[in-house]
């Protein structure tokens, strides 16, 4: 090959290496432009954008901002507005413990707030502004009895206190059990996987007519924020709670006038059922002629391990039991004291 036609074969080689490596630069000035790009026009929303859309414009007004302080504490949450009388609905574990309640729509100004009524036993608390609210309606109810696994659900609340956020799901489980600080359970609680975060409890879950289904009231999470679990306690049961919360500031508590035995002491002294700790002055249960603890005799008192025939192991179970006789009525307990078994008749009174 003669030395020319190779040093020319080599200069062309090196030229398109060089417009290759220069071609994105190249591009980038030849079609450079210092107007924005042209809006690209789009189709109509999806139905199901549409859905959420409506359901937040139309129920987010009714969802303010829970803040409570006090004794060097602060917190955050959210609740709805349940009535034309402007009470609000939020958790109890939102307000349990604080002096000072403030509720938040959007801008406006902080509006203080009375909490007037509270059921620990199913995490309810009802909060009554101190100012009229105005021009806000209460979200309508809708009901929890007849849910499906799979539905679509909204949840409305306050995030990390970023206010009127929503999330969307669907219903994940239904008939969820959730415990209670009181040591109780909250039956048939729904479960979803709409975000839910701390700053929700208290708010509302919609289904997709923008009803109200249930409160959002916790996360199941190993880091505190959402895991795709979430809880709230049916609207069934809120609409149950809350009324009585309003006329009466509590909700009848059936029991029968006893306090237990942390559960897990019982177990690690191998008790066969609940343990009575301590019998309330003039209760049912003195009545009853039962006993508790005797510190001074350092004495296990009464184990109930029956209720009516049926056997209960922990507290929340005898809750349920005494709750499904209903207030006024007697149930049979069986009960073991110093090794020997009896049955006694006692009354389910409302230990408030």
């Amino acid at each position: 090959m003669p030395v020319r036609l190779l040093r020319f074969g080599i200069l062309w080689f090196l030229f398109l290496a060089t417009l290759w490596t220069a071609e994105p630069y190249l591009r980038a000035w030849l079609f450079a432009s210092d107007s924005p790009r042209p809006v690209t026009a789009r189709a109509d929303l999806a139905e199901f954008e549409r859905n959420a859309t409506e359901v937040f414009a139309l129920r987010a007004g009714a969802v303010p901002l829970v803040a409570t302080g006090g004794s060097g504490r602060v917190g955050t949450g959210s609740g709805f507005v349940w009535d034309q009388a402007g009470h609000i609905v939020t958790n109890h574990h939102v307000v349990a413990g604080f002096g000072e309640v403030i509720v938040r729509f959007g801008i406006e100004r902080p509006i203080p707030a009375q909490v007037i009524g509270a059921a620990p036993d199913y995490d309810l608390a009802v909060l009554r502004p101190k100012v009229p609210l105005d021009l806000v309606e209460p979200i309508p109810l809708g009901s929890s009895s007849d849910l499906t696994v799979g539905q679509t659900v909204y949840a409305i609340g306050n995030p990390f206190g970023l206010s009127r956020s929503m999330s969307a799901g669907i219903v994940s489980a239904l008939d969820r059990r959730l415990p209670t600080g009181s040591g109780r359970e909250i039956r048939g609680v729904i479960q979803t996987d709409a975000a839910i975060n701390p700053g929700n409890s208290g708010g509302p879950l919609l289904d997709a007519a923008g009803r109200l289904i249930g409160v959002n009231t916790a996360i199941y999470s190993e880091t505190g924020s959402f895991a795709g679990v979430g809880f709230a306690v049916p609207v069934d049961v809120v609409n149950e709670i809350v009324p009585q919360l309003i006329s009466q500031g509590h909700a009848p508590r059936p029991g029968i006038g006893i306090t237990t035995l942390d559960e897990t002491v019982a177990a690690g002294l191998e008790a066969p059922g609940i343990v009575i700790a301590e019998i309330l002055p003039g209760s049912a249960a003195e009545q009853a002629g039962l006993r508790g603890i005797n510190p001074q005799a350092q004495e296990i008192g009464d184990v109930i391990t029956h209720v009516d025939g049926q056997r209960v192991r922990t507290v929340a179970e005898l809750a349920e039991k005494l709750a499904a006789a209903g207030i006024g009525n007697e149930v049979e307990l069986t009960v073991q004291r110093a090794g020997a078994e009896r049955t006694v008749q006692v009354e389910v009174i409302d230990i408030g």
